[in-house]
């Protein structure tokens, strides 16, 4: 597609999934990755910007995308650890054994288990519009659990959600895109972005493995951001933090301070927009993405 133009294609089988990626430019790698629900389209007008400087490699997370879907239960395959474990054999197969990364919602809690897991292989992260898993839990109440209802709703045990959502799978997904935007409207996304994610709702796979997902997330992921909290576990590479001025994260504690918990040199801002920076404020969201990087 031209909004990858100059990107090659990649399908590289990773034992049990098979990762699909766009790789484009020349320097030092940088990999992006993408949140829900969306796929690596999502940085149709940031990659090519950062592909001036960098080696942008692009993939669809499993189960998103054009990437596999493996089966699953009780969010088994779909752990933050396990996506991380993609990722890093990814860029290995590319031929990138240390990295930058960035990574927008799910994408974001991706990269910084990986930043966790991986400490000796990332040289600077990036995470947009989220705070850390266990702090969401941690800090739900009424009005955050109004904000992210789809946090209890797709946790919920298969196939109820998986259900519902294939009844109306666009009327679920169009509203969903447009209520986490600042305009609460679709007039950020691209005609060929909303055909890709509107495709993938009607894929019953990509909706269980996206269930599963958030079923990891209630479960062990929390467990896994626990465990790193009790033993004083800091992300040590460089973390900047990016968030919608009118997203989620704005309406807390301030995200900098969330992210000093986690990270040992953290630095950050708000940028214009709500959740889907890549999408409502690109030309902002590359400009930062490559003064950090």
């Amino acid at each position: 597609m031209s909004d990858f133009a100059g990107f090659s294609t990649h399908d590289l089988a990773l034992g049990e999934a098979t990762i699909h990626a766009r790789v484009g430019g020349s320097g030092p790698p940088l990999l992006l990755l993408h949140g829900y629900p969306q796929s690596h389209r999502m940085w149709a007008r940031v990659a090519p910007k950062l592909a001036e400087r960098f080696t942008v490699v692009v993939p669809d997370l499993r189960g998103y995308g054009s990437s596999s879907a493996p089966p699953s239960h009780k969010g088994e395959r779909y752990s933050k650890r396990v996506m991380a474990k993609d990722a890093v054999a990814l860029m290995a197969a590319l031929g990138h054994e240390t990295f930058a990364l960035a990574g927008h919602d799910r994408g974001g809690r991706v990269a910084y288990r990986l930043a966790l897991d991986y400490p000796e292989v990332v040289t600077k992260i990036a995470v947009l519009d989220i705070v850390p898993t266990w702090e969401m839990w941690a800090g739900m109440d009424a009005a955050r659990a109004m904000q992210v209802y789809h946090w209890m709703f797709l946790a919920q045990p298969e196939p109820l959600p998986e259900t519902l959502i294939s009844a109306a799978p666009q009327v679920y997904l169009d509203h969903t895109l447009a209520s986490w935007t600042a305009s609460r409207s679709l007039a950020s996304f691209t005609p060929e972005a909303l055909d890709a994610y509107r495709a993938a709702f009607h894929e019953p796979q990509r909706v269980h493995a996206m269930c599963e997902d958030y079923r990891a997330g209630a479960t062990i992921d929390r467990a896994l951001d626990e465990a790193d909290r009790a033993a004083g576990r800091k992300i040590s590479a460089p973390l900047l933090a990016l968030w919608g001025g009118t997203g989620i994260p704005a309406k807390g504690e301030s995200p900098l301070d969330v992210w000093r918990r986690w990270a040992s040199d953290v630095s950050g801002q708000p940028i214009e927009g709500g959740h889907f920076l890549p999408e409502e404020a690109p030309d902002a969201t590359a400009k930062a993405l490559a003064a950090f990087f």
